[in-house]
């Protein structure tokens, strides 16, 4: 104790800021602990978190907001147990036990090729279009409630395919030859007719608003700020703009059948960007319908 308070005196003599306190640099996580979910970590106001596997592994550093809250995106691949720390070494470490994600594998046959991939080259010049347009939006950055004020459903209506599923799709080409093609689905679908109204599920700033992405169809993303943006695929109208802020429960559109669809439906997609980095390859989805049961602070 006479080391530390002789290590205060200097520094306030010096005229350098005193180090945070043991209360201020505690650390606290609520959220969703499972694979694909969303911690919010309280922590010193403007530190840094370092997340990481009991081992060692998947190391990532996110920085506490000036309101003294850290918002930490889950991978669908998490390490179950995971290692937060104070990277100023202030507070004692947080060992969080995940929930596994249990998504099964699912096969999709009779699709039109050209739903599949872009094969034409005019369909590959669209689908370069439209890339470089989700590319800008996902580098674009505002402030907002993040996830503070929770979320409610962006469109009433039941689920139809869960977040985490790896799915195979097959189809025939119009010239008759096979095609198939093998992704996780990193959305949240919700089975709404064509005309059903979209509303923001939380506040936040548009960042694209597009009524023709060659897979997406009419597309919005919302920015709800610590690096949380919402992605609305397959629109049948379009009704926000770049730049526009919005509220939540307000109209972004309707829902349709557009881009690469099996069936009208909502997708709704969330990504999880790091702020404190400039490269956009560290970013990663995560699950929209556990932030549907995240509670809000406050």
């Amino acid at each position: 104790m006479f080391l530390r308070d002789w290590l205060l005196a200097g520094l306030f003599w010096l005229g350098l800021p005193a180090p945070v306190t043991a209360d201020e640099a505690a650390i606290s996580c609520s959220g969703q602990a499972v694979q694909g979910g969303l911690l919010l970590c309280s922590a010193a106001p403007g530190g840094t978190l370092v997340v990481s596997g009991s081992k060692g592994e998947a190391m990532r550093e996110v920085t506490v907001a000036e309101d003294g809250i850290a918002t930490i995106g889950l991978r669908r691949t998490e390490a179950l147990e995971l290692l937060i720390t104070d990277k100023d070494g202030w507070a004692a470490p947080v060992t969080l036990a995940l929930a596994a994600r249990d998504d099964p594998f699912r096969t999709i046959t009779g699709l039109d090729c050209d739903k599949v991939d872009a094969r034409t080259e005019e369909q590959k010049a669209h689908a370069g279009r439209s890339w470089v347009k989700k590319q800008g939006a996902f580098k674009t950055f505002h402030d907002g409630p993040g996830a503070r004020t929770g979320f409610i459903r962006p469109s009433t209506g039941p689920s139809s395919s869960p977040f985490g599923p790896a799915r195979k799709h097959i189809g025939v080409g119009k010239d008759g030859e096979p095609c198939e093609s093998t992704s996780v689905h990193r959305g949240y679908d919700i089975a709404i007719p064509i005309g059903t109204e979209i509303i923001a599920p939380a506040a936040g700033t548009v960042t694209l608003g597009d009524p023709d992405l060659y897979y997406e169809g009419g597309t919005v993303f919302l920015d709800h700020g610590d690096g949380l943006v919402s992605v609305f695929l397959h629109m049948s109208s379009v009704e926000v703009e770049a730049g526009q802020v919005v509220e939540v429960g307000q109209r972004l559109g309707a829902s349709g059948n557009t881009g690469r669809t099996t069936g009208p439906h909502l997708q709704w997609a969330v990504k999880w960007r790091n702020p404190s980095l400039e490269d956009r390859g560290s970013d990663f989805y995560i699950d929209p319908a556990l932030l549907l049961e995240l509670d809000p602070l406050g």
